[in-house]
Protein backbone atom coordinates (compact mmCIF):
# COMPACT_ATOMS: atom_id res chain seq x y z
CA UNK A 1 0.00 0.00 0.00
CA UNK A 2 1.47 3.44 -1.07
CA UNK A 3 1.48 5.65 1.77
CA UNK A 4 1.71 8.63 -0.23
CA UNK A 5 -1.62 8.75 -1.89
CA UNK A 6 -3.91 11.96 -1.59
CA UNK A 7 -7.31 12.81 -0.59
CA UNK A 8 -7.82 13.98 -3.96
CA UNK A 9 -7.21 10.70 -5.62
CA UNK A 10 -9.75 8.57 -3.70
CA UNK A 11 -12.69 11.33 -2.34
CA UNK A 12 -16.22 11.93 -3.91
CA UNK A 13 -15.55 14.45 -6.64
CA UNK A 14 -18.70 14.69 -7.22
CA UNK A 15 -20.55 15.73 -4.36
CA UNK A 16 -24.32 15.94 -3.69
CA UNK A 17 -25.05 19.48 -1.70
CA UNK A 18 -27.98 20.92 -0.47
CA UNK A 19 -28.61 24.69 0.27
CA UNK A 20 -28.89 26.66 3.33
CA UNK A 21 -32.81 27.10 2.55
CA UNK A 22 -33.46 23.97 1.61
CA UNK A 23 -35.69 21.53 3.22
CA UNK A 24 -35.69 18.46 5.42
CA UNK A 25 -37.75 16.78 2.81
CA UNK A 26 -35.17 17.32 0.05
CA UNK A 27 -32.37 15.81 2.39
CA UNK A 28 -33.75 12.96 3.41
CA UNK A 29 -35.09 12.00 -0.70
CA UNK A 30 -31.07 12.94 -1.20
CA UNK A 31 -30.05 9.97 1.75
CA UNK A 32 -32.45 7.50 0.33
CA UNK A 33 -31.41 8.35 -3.37
CA UNK A 34 -27.93 7.99 -3.38
CA UNK A 35 -27.39 6.43 -0.04
CA UNK A 36 -25.43 8.98 1.39
CA UNK A 37 -25.20 9.61 5.20
CA UNK A 38 -23.45 13.06 5.06
CA UNK A 39 -24.17 16.00 2.62
CA UNK A 40 -22.80 19.22 2.66
CA UNK A 41 -24.53 22.65 2.47
CA UNK A 42 -22.77 25.11 0.84
CA UNK A 43 -23.38 28.88 -0.46
CA UNK A 44 -21.92 29.72 -3.80
CA UNK A 45 -19.79 26.92 -3.55
CA UNK A 46 -18.61 27.90 -0.04
CA UNK A 47 -18.95 25.22 2.75
CA UNK A 48 -21.52 26.54 5.28
CA UNK A 49 -22.05 23.31 7.35
CA UNK A 50 -22.73 19.34 6.75
CA UNK A 51 -25.79 17.78 7.47
CA UNK A 52 -26.06 14.00 8.35
CA UNK A 53 -28.71 11.33 8.32
CA UNK A 54 -27.97 10.90 11.90
CA UNK A 55 -29.08 14.68 12.26
CA UNK A 56 -32.42 13.64 10.49
CA UNK A 57 -32.61 10.56 13.27
CA UNK A 58 -32.22 13.64 16.19
CA UNK A 59 -35.27 15.25 15.09
CA UNK A 60 -37.48 12.93 13.51
CA UNK A 61 -38.94 9.19 13.13
CA UNK A 62 -36.95 7.95 9.51
CA UNK A 63 -37.13 4.44 10.07
CA UNK A 64 -41.48 4.66 10.81
CA UNK A 65 -42.93 2.12 9.10
CA UNK A 66 -46.81 3.61 9.27
CA UNK A 67 -48.23 6.19 7.43
CA UNK A 68 -49.45 8.13 10.61
CA UNK A 69 -45.80 8.38 11.54
CA UNK A 70 -44.54 9.53 8.50
CA UNK A 71 -47.08 12.05 8.81
CA UNK A 72 -45.38 13.30 11.95
CA UNK A 73 -42.32 13.22 10.31
CA UNK A 74 -43.29 15.73 7.55
CA UNK A 75 -44.75 17.82 10.24
CA UNK A 76 -41.29 17.82 12.32
CA UNK A 77 -39.43 18.77 9.39
CA UNK A 78 -42.00 21.57 8.43
CA UNK A 79 -40.32 22.95 11.85
CA UNK A 80 -36.66 22.90 10.87
CA UNK A 81 -34.89 23.73 8.36
CA UNK A 82 -31.55 22.55 7.16
CA UNK A 83 -29.66 25.44 8.17
CA UNK A 84 -31.26 24.88 11.40
CA UNK A 85 -30.20 21.70 11.83
CA UNK A 86 -26.46 21.52 9.89
CA UNK A 87 -23.57 21.32 11.94
CA UNK A 88 -21.30 24.66 11.28
CA UNK A 89 -17.98 25.16 11.66
CA UNK A 90 -17.62 21.97 9.97
CA UNK A 91 -13.27 20.65 10.02
CA UNK A 92 -12.62 20.57 6.46
CA UNK A 93 -9.79 19.22 4.84
CA UNK A 94 -7.37 19.86 2.22
CA UNK A 95 -6.83 17.84 -1.00
CA UNK A 96 -4.01 17.32 -0.85
CA UNK A 97 -3.30 15.60 2.58
CA UNK A 98 -2.73 11.52 2.51
CA UNK A 99 -4.59 8.81 3.05
CA UNK A 100 -2.65 8.09 6.48
CA UNK A 101 -3.43 11.69 7.66
CA UNK A 102 -7.35 11.81 6.86
CA UNK A 103 -7.30 7.68 8.50
CA UNK A 104 -5.83 9.18 11.76
CA UNK A 105 -8.60 12.33 11.27
CA UNK A 106 -11.06 9.86 10.80
CA UNK A 107 -9.67 7.68 14.47
CA UNK A 108 -8.99 11.10 16.61
CA UNK A 109 -12.03 12.48 15.74
CA UNK A 110 -14.43 10.10 15.49
CA UNK A 111 -16.11 11.39 12.69
CA UNK A 112 -17.20 9.29 9.23
CA UNK A 113 -16.73 12.01 6.60
CA UNK A 114 -15.08 15.51 5.91
CA UNK A 115 -15.64 17.84 3.23
CA UNK A 116 -12.52 18.73 1.28
CA UNK A 117 -12.04 22.48 0.64
CA UNK A 118 -9.56 23.95 -1.88
CA UNK A 119 -9.48 27.84 -2.06
CA UNK A 120 -12.68 28.33 -0.03
CA UNK A 121 -14.82 25.77 -2.13
CA UNK A 122 -15.92 22.80 -1.91
CA UNK A 123 -14.28 19.79 -3.76
CA UNK A 124 -15.51 16.79 -2.64
CA UNK A 125 -15.40 14.74 0.37
CA UNK A 126 -14.21 12.26 2.02
CA UNK A 127 -15.35 9.38 3.67
CA UNK A 128 -15.04 6.20 5.74
CA UNK A 129 -16.80 4.24 2.52
CA UNK A 130 -14.28 5.74 0.30
CA UNK A 131 -11.01 4.91 2.57
CA UNK A 132 -12.36 1.52 2.61
CA UNK A 133 -13.08 1.04 -1.01
CA UNK A 134 -9.73 2.43 -1.30
CA UNK A 135 -8.19 -0.16 1.42
CA UNK A 136 -9.78 -3.14 -1.07
CA UNK A 137 -8.61 -2.16 -3.89
CA UNK A 138 -4.96 -2.31 -2.24
CA UNK A 139 -5.73 -5.82 -1.53
CA UNK A 140 -6.76 -7.22 -4.82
Amino acid sequence: MKANVLVKDIMTKEVITLQLNDSLELAERLFDKFKIRHIPVVKNGELKGMVSKTDLLRISFLDSLSDAESTIDEAIYQLFSVEQIMIKNVLTLSPNITIKEVTEFFISKEYHAFPVVENNKLVGIITTTDLLKHFLTCFG
